[in-house]
């Protein structure tokens, strides 16, 4: 691949390595935890803990560096979003989700829309509502679309939101479009946190209305199958601009890590709430003794421990695969398949279903007292829960594309 251009539109944010930011992030998670109920109740994080996070670059992990940004590799992106998340997961849904497309905007958009987007500054914060919704019109020059587009996550603080939508005069022949929106273009609805909610109550997952707002055409791209039978023969529009194989935008992947990543932090944070309080309680049946003494407490304990870490695991390992298939692309201009890229969702899937495990028996093996609205373990339960009932993550009924990817059949799913 050729070299990419060295030159760079906006300031760099402070040289850290990871491990500076997983430590950044352990230091902060105490507040995170003061913060639950607060940023809970207000449906996002607050304006200071925005802040601290611009500040210190947590927005900018996937951005090319060209525009200031760490491009970060997937892997190490989803540990230091797994750190914050144990500080408070629906907060870490939130900021995972608003970083997290730095990657889809740095590989499918042109560079003058990147130039533009990222900007003087490089800060850029969206979320993408990646089914399509609302309504499209071609006209002169782009399109025009409307629609109310619910679960944002991440929207509080954003500079733009993509919008996934169809021409309504291209009929069933209908391509779905990644469209680009800046911030004036939208209103947020006030319509998440609080009680109105199960769980990821501080995810900032508000819906956003347009009402027939342009769209130049250079800020729509093509949106089909999270681009898993994409053309890359000539690469993306990312790769030939950053000259790094992360931008060739295969979206399968990241856009189901980025909730994943979260869930496995509700984990960790469940498990140092269950340890915290099995040391501390009697046993409700001999208070004589700790639970922490008690057998079936250090069972519940260990198999959450051990679920939560072949969940990371699982993370990890499907982001390195990724990572050499990519660099076997740089080589050989062989594409990643549809069949590894629906294997990858799959087995993060896998991996989700296995934190959500360790939740829930850490919840139920925590007592009663666990259940009321006041404590932690209940709030994780519910964070979880949530993930739980998200289409993509219906592991059960995604195991069949898996299947007929595998073994060459159309998956009749996303057109694929």
């Amino acid at each position: 691949m050729g070299q990419a251009s060295t030159h760079v539109t906006a300031a760099p944010v402070a040289d850290r390595t990871v491990e500076e930011y997983l430590e950044l992030a352990r230091d902060i998670r105490h507040k995170l935890r003061a913060e639950q109920e607060v940023s809970d109740s207000q449906g996002t994080y607050s304006p200071a803990m925005h802040h601290w996070f611009r500040e210190h670059g947590f927005y900018r992990l996937l951005q090319p560096r060209r525009y200031g940004g760490h491009e970060m590799s997937l892997g190490d992106f989803y540990r230091v979003m797994i750190e914050i998340s144990q500080g408070h997961p629906a907060l870490g849904w939130s900021l995972t989700l608003a970083a997290g497309h730095a990657l889809t905007l740095a590989s499918h958009w042109s560079q003058a829309v990147q130039d533009e987007v990222f900007g003087s500054d490089g800060h850029f914060i969206a979320p993408h509502r990646a089914f399509p919704g609302g309504s499209c019109t071609r006209v002169e020059g782009g399109y025009r679309v409307s629609g109310t587009f619910a679960y944002c996550t991440g929207v509080t603080y954003s500079t733009h939101a993509i919008v996934t939508v169809i021409d309504e005069q291209a009929g069933t022949a209908g391509e779905p479009l990644a469209c680009l929106v800046p911030r004036a273009d939208f209103c947020i609805l006030n319509d998440w946190g609080g009680s109105e909610i199960l769980g990821m109550r501080a995810s900032g997952s508000n819906s956003i209305h347009l009402d027939d707002v342009f769209v130049p055409e250079r800020a729509a791209v093509p949106f089909a199958g999270f681009y898993a039978n994409q053309d890359v023969s000539d690469g993306t529009p990312g790769t030939r601009l950053h000259g790094n194989p992360l931008y060739l935008g295969y979206l399968m992947l990241p856009y189901h890590a980025n909730l994943l990543a979260p869930v496995i932090g509700a984990a960790r944070a469940a498990l140092d709430e269950y340890r915290e309080l099995i040391e501390l309680l009697p046993h409700p049946l001999d208070p004589r003794r700790k639970r922490a003494e008690d057998v079936q407490y250090q069972r519940a304990f260990g198999q959450a421990l051990a679920l939560t870490d072949a969940a990371e695991a699982t993370l990890l390992h499907t982001c390195e695969q990724h990572q050499r298939l990519a660099q076997r692309w740089c080589e050989t201009r062989e594409p990643i398949s549809v069949a590894l890229n629906v294997r990858a969702w799959g087995a993060l899937q896998q991996a989700g279903r296995q934190a959500c495990e360790a939740v829930e028996l850490l919840f139920r093996t925590s007592g009663t007292s666990q259940a009321r609205c006041d404590t932690r373990m209940l709030r994780y339960f519910s964070d979880v829960s949530m993930y739980r009932g998200h289409v993509g993550a219906q592991w059960e009924s995604f195991a069949t594309y898996v299947g007929r990817a595998e073994l060459g059949i159309p998956l009749e799913f996303l057109e694929l």
